[in-house]
């Protein structure tokens, strides 16, 4: 059992890191990839897609929960996104009135680019780090794999905003 001394160092061990973390997104935040400030999609729009590019073909009633929005909503935010030719909607074989919803190549297309970007700009942060300091992060970073996984684990592998796909 963790003593109140332990405690209190872990508080305060948690709190510095979470300073620390808000000190790295006040670096990152001007070298954001340009491309993610200049796409032509609405938070809900995005939203969409990164939930049908994580999880794969969806129900509009399963992207309406994801977003936290009422059905009605969540279909005129698809409807938008079929306009740009991002999504295609289907019906399901044997119940039409069943939806589902999937990205389409070039919706497809356009995630590969966010997401390559976003690494790209990963490895330029790291291409002015020395081998010690990406040792370090790479540690770093399997303690944060491993602790995600414990959490997925014990929300018995069912994806919750508290515990993204890995």
């Amino acid at each position: 059992m963790k003593t109140e001394a332990g405690k209190a160092e872990l508080v305060e061990s948690i709190q510095a890191l979470q300073q620390k973390l808000e000190e790295l997104e006040g670096a990152i935040a001007p070298i954001i990839p340009q491309d993610w400030l200049t796409t032509d999609l609405t938070m809900p729009q995005l939203k969409v897609m990164l939930i049908l590019w994580r999880e794969g073909p969806a129900r509009m009633s399963e992207l309406a929960s994801g977003l936290g929005v009422t059905l009605a909503t969540a279909t005129g935010v698809v409807d938008r996104l079929v306009e740009k030719d991002y999504i295609v909607r289907e019906g399901l074989p044997g119940d039409r009135r069943v939806v589902i919803c999937r990205l389409s190549e070039e919706g497809q297309d356009f995630m590969k680019a966010l997401w390559m970007s976003g690494r790209m700009q990963i490895g330029r942060i790291l291409g002015v780090m020395t081998p010690e300091q990406i040792k370090i992060v790479a540690q770093g970073t399997e303690v944060f794999i491993q602790a995600a996984r414990k959490l997925q684990s014990a929300s018995n592998g069912k994806r919750t905003p508290e515990s993204p796909a890995s």
